[in-house]
């Protein structure tokens, strides 16, 4: 995906300043384009970089202080009970734009039945563990 076509890229450049929650010098905190919860967001590295380990230390502390930082605003506005946080990092780990971004989902009491097992659902037949152990 060249710069010009990338989403975030595109929001870096001004296409969308009302989706910006928090940013500092080496990345932005935004609202996801299509969320899965309230208050769903991105913690997007200014440079177009795909993959967490094309950083530095300096681009991954400013990513976490983000996070930190995103994290507060939406306690303050949705009160979620708990975070889900996640790189897809590459193609076959789900990354569908190749610009380097953390999400930061908030999750809601009674959201699913049962959330057992969070991220451990991407490869659905190995995530209740705890089933087989029974």
């Amino acid at each position: 995906m060249k710069q010009s076509d990338c989403p975030f890229c595109q929001i870096i450049n001004g296409s969308a300043p009302e989706r910006i929650l928090v940013q500092n010098s080496k990345a932005l905190a935004i609202l996801d384009g299509y969320p899965v919860s309230n208050g769903h967001s991105l913690i997007v590295l200014w440079r177009h970089a795909a993959s967490l380990f094309e950083t530095d230390a300096g681009e991954r502390h400013a990513m976490f202080e983000l996070l930190n930082n995103a994290k507060t605003i939406i306690d303050g506005l949705h009160q979620p009970d708990s975070y889900n946080i996640g790189i897809n990092d590459g193609a076959s780990a789900g990354q569908t734009v190749p610009h380097l971004h953390i999400h930061l989902i908030p999750r809601y009491k009674g959201d699913m039945v049962d959330p057992r097992g969070g991220v451990r659902w991407v490869i659905p037949d190995k995530a209740d563990y705890w089933s087989r152990n029974e």
